[in-house]
C-alpha cells in the first residue's frame, strides 16, 4: 500500500509554520533589495538605449528590470502587511490587558469587607417600621 502523502508543497508547509515577525524579517528586506536591483537594471537599459545598442537588448534588459521592480514592491507590500498585522495585535493585547485590569480593579473595590459572622443588616433599636 503507498502511504498517503500531503498535497502542498513543503515550501508552503514552511512559510504556513513561521511566525508573522518571521515572514516580515524577511520579506522586507529581500523586497528592498529586488526594488533596488531592478532600479539599477532599469538604468543599465537606459543606458544601452543611449549607447545605441540594439533595440532587442535593452527591451530585454528594460522587461526584466520592470520584472524586478514589481516583485520588489510586492514583497515589500506583504512585508508592510504582516508589520501592520503585528502592530494591531500588540496594541489589541494592550487595551485587552488594560480593561481586564479596570474589571479587577472595579471587581476588587465592590467586594464588601466582612464585618462579624452575620452578612444581614442589623436593624436600630431607636428605628420603627
Amino acid at each position: 500500500m503507498i502511504p498517503a502523502t500531503n498535497p502542498k508543497p513543503p515550501g508552503k508547509q514552511l512559510i504556513k509554520r513561521m511566525s508573522t515577525r518571521t515572514k516580515w524579517l524577511i520579506l522586507a528586506p529581500v523586497g528592498l533589495v529586488l526594488f533596488s536591483c531592478g532600479l539599477v537594471i532599469l538604468n543599465e537599459a537606459v543606458h544601452q538605449r543611449r549607447v545605441g545598442e540594439p533595440t532587442q537588448v535593452w527591451v530585454l534588459l528594460g522587461l526584466y528590470s520592470l520584472a524586478l521592480i514589481n516583485t520588489g514592491l510586492i514583497f515589500f507590500g506583504e512585508a508592510l502587511r504582516f508589520r501592520i498585522l503585528l502592530d494591531v495585535r500588540r496594541e489589541t493585547r494592550r487595551s485587552m490587558r488594560q480593561l481586564l485590569r479596570k474589571v479587577n480593579a472595579k471587581a476588587i473595590r465592590k467586594v464588601p469587607a466582612r464585618k462579624g459572622k452575620s452578612d444581614k443588616k442589623t436593624k436600630s433599636p431607636t428605628k420603627t417600621d
